[in-house]
């Protein structure tokens, strides 16, 4: 049975962690927490699972271990061993991102989310982003304001641990393994053009060397289907 394109992006998240080993993975959203936990189901056992708050879970909610959000200050976030995948309201070329309103800061249009813990994250351990719906209202030359950090903020900043790792949309996967530190596309998701990420992007995403988004294997989509998503909420964040 072939996947859907929700279940590619189940995938491609899960496979943000593979190498990962024993850290916290900080999944923000839906399509990320059912691909951190195909991760520890499959590949990567070892992942700690977290509530966002104050316990270590296992996938099925059950309380692993104690976590207080100060301790984690202490012993995780400074030390990189936090892998979080953030969502993104904009991103532009060199993986800057903004959650927290649109346009000027003093008199912005929209009020977002606030940073929040988006400056910390990208300034301490590996960060990845999450986008249901790529488009050039995401995809920007510019971010309006600079929430999580990207490559040319972190160079001039001189960050020490900053690590942003692949950016999964609906259309694909993309990382910053460039010379320059910009975008360019990894993998795209079975059906996806070239010309259709172009045109969904406002700025130019280096294609060329572009493969194809891995599909599920049949215990990868059994375990998606049946066992953490049997009601197919993730099919209404990504619809094929």
């Amino acid at each position: 049975m072939s996947a859907t394109r929700a279940e590619i992006a189940v995938v491609a998240v899960a496979e943000l962690f593979r190498g990962d080993g024993e850290i916290v993975a900080s999944p923000m959203g839906y399509i990320p927490s059912l691909g951190a936990k195909l991760a520890r189901l499959t590949f990567e056992p070892d992942l700690l699972l977290s509530d966002g708050e104050a316990y270590l879970i296992d996938v099925e909610g059950n309380v692993e271990g104690w976590q207080p959000f100060r301790k984690m200050l202490d012993t995780i976030v400074p030390h990189g061993r936090r892998h979080v995948v953030m969502g993104a309201n904009q991103i532009d070329r060199f993986g800057n991102q903004n959650i927290s309103a649109i346009g000027d800061h003093a008199r912005p249009t929209k009020q977002l989310l606030g940073v929040r813990g988006a400056p910390g994250n990208t300034a301490n351990h590996r960060t990845s982003y999450w986008v249901p719906r790529h488009s050039p209202r995401v995809f920007v030359e510019s971010v309006d304001i600079v929430s999580g950090v990207g490559y040319d903020n972190a160079a001039k900043a001189g960050l020490k641990y900053h690590d942003v790792h692949r950016v999964v949309t609906n259309l694909g996967v993309f990382d910053f393994a460039t010379p320059d530190h910009s975008m360019r596309a990894v993998s795209l998701h079975p059906g996806v053009t070239p010309e259709e990420v172009a045109t969904a992007s406002g700025f130019e995403i280096d294609l060329s060397g572009a493969g194809v988004s891995r599909e599920p294997t049949d215990e990868e989509l059994r375990l998606i289907r049946e066992v953490l998503d049997p009601k197919g909420l993730r099919d209404k964040e990504v619809p094929s």
